[in-house]
């Protein structure tokens, strides 16, 4: 009698799970469908903070879009100079839309926002400049996957010093947590 050695095959876990391409999508901090999304409203408390969420890029992407989440809209709410953008691990600004604000009090669905210009994104960490809450278990500054840098800004600075990142006050306001790149 010959025996042969038992072989269990399986599959390669990133079979197993969600990934961007599933949604036409070029990357995301996480599957979608784990993410508490966002609701628009006003917040003094929030105003003109500048806050980061790191997001890992695995291949070089032209990036045209961020996407955000948004669950719902506070009809109050007052909006003005709110931006997404995008910052490479140096601090300095590669790309950013124009005032979104409109479309955070329309359409409570998951939505891309549009870079005024793509941009050419080697593999690598980037932080997606936005607003919102997040856990930061084990990590500190420069390396937070979600903080917020500065306050009183009206616009996106053309860079930022990730050592002075902070989370403070990043729990209200306008936020999210999960973004996608297309």
């Amino acid at each position: 009698m010959v025996t042969m050695p038992l072989r269990i095959s399986s599959a390669p876990a990133d079979t197993l799970m969600d990934l961007p391409s599933d949604q036409n999508l070029l990357a995301w901090t996480y599957d979608p469908n784990q993410a508490g999304h966002v609701t628009a409203q006003s917040n003094a408390g929030v105003a003109g903070r500048v806050t980061l969420t790191r997001i890992l890029l695995r291949k070089p992407i032209v990036w045209s879009n961020v996407w955000i989440g948004l669950s719902g809209v506070d009809a109050a709410a007052v909006l003005a100079n709110n931006y997404l953008g995008v910052y490479d691990t140096t601090g300095t600004l590669k790309g950013t839309t124009a005032d979104i604000s409109t479309s955070l009090m329309s359409g409570a669905v998951a939505k891309p926002l549009a870079l005024t210009a793509p941009f050419t994104a080697q593999p690598g960490a980037y932080y997606i400049a936005g607003a919102g809450s997040s856990t930061n278990a084990g990590l500190s500054a420069p390396n937070l996957r979600y903080s917020s840098v500065l306050t009183g800004q009206t616009a996106l600075p053309a860079t930022v010093d990730l050592s002075t990142q902070a989370t403070t006050i990043i729990t209200t306001g306008w936020a999210s947590q999960w973004y996608g790149v297309s």
